[in-house]
């Protein structure tokens, strides 16, 4: 048995989460949320929306947010690997324009907890499944992002394991996302 574990991340509000697993001859029984723990562990994440992407090897998600009405999340990979990114995109942080890099897998059940005002994005490293747990619903209108492989964020992205960053396989709407600089000169849409 895998007990409930929370990382806290040196970005303030992002935890790491191992969460609760047990398994006997039958299999497993796997518990990724619970209000009850989480708050017992000072999170409050009031569950809103549940949704899940399917991707094949090789998709990249760029730097996803929402400029109102952010949306909080824990995300796990249900099958699969992705390599999973998180950057603190609050101006008053002192964590502000850090990323942090994670791999999250159907293997190691790992999760991760998005705090408000982040931006977050990965790559599919294996045909995955992942689920989002977010405290607000999506909303299209506010829907935006930040390209993948902007050089003023500086994420260093894992290309070779998806034989180069010519194999990238990225959508319209992500190739045509702001870069960072735009990003900053439209900050207050974002608050």
């Amino acid at each position: 048995m895998i007990k409930w574990n929370f990382e806290k991340l040196d970005l303030e509000g992002a935890y790491l989460i191992t969460p609760f697993f047990a398994e006997d001859i039958r299999g497993g029984f796997l518990k990724d949320y619970s209000q009850e723990v989480f708050e017992q562990n000072g999170i409050r994440h009031d569950l809103k929306e549940v949704f899940y992407t399917i991707s094949h090897k090789g998709v990249i998600r760029a730097m996803h947010f929402q400029r109102v009405k952010q949306q909080a999340k824990l995300v796990r990979c249900v099958s699969g690997k992705v390599y999973d990114v998180i950057i603190d995109l609050r101006k008053d942080s002192s964590t502000f324009k850090q990323w942090r890099g994670f791999i999250l897998s159907g293997e190691n059940q790992k999760e991760l907890l998005i705090p408000e005002g982040f931006g977050h994005g990965y790559l599919v490293l294996e045909d995955s499944i992942v689920s989002y747990k977010c405290a607000e619903k999506f909303y299209g209108e506010y829907d935006d992002g930040i390209r993948y492989d902007d050089p003023d964020m500086g994420i260093s992205w894992p290309y070779e394991k998806v034989g180069g960053k010519e194999k990238v396989i990225n959508s319209i709407k992500d190739d045509n996302l702001q870069s960072f600089k735009e990003f900053l000169s439209n900050y207050e849409a974002f608050l």
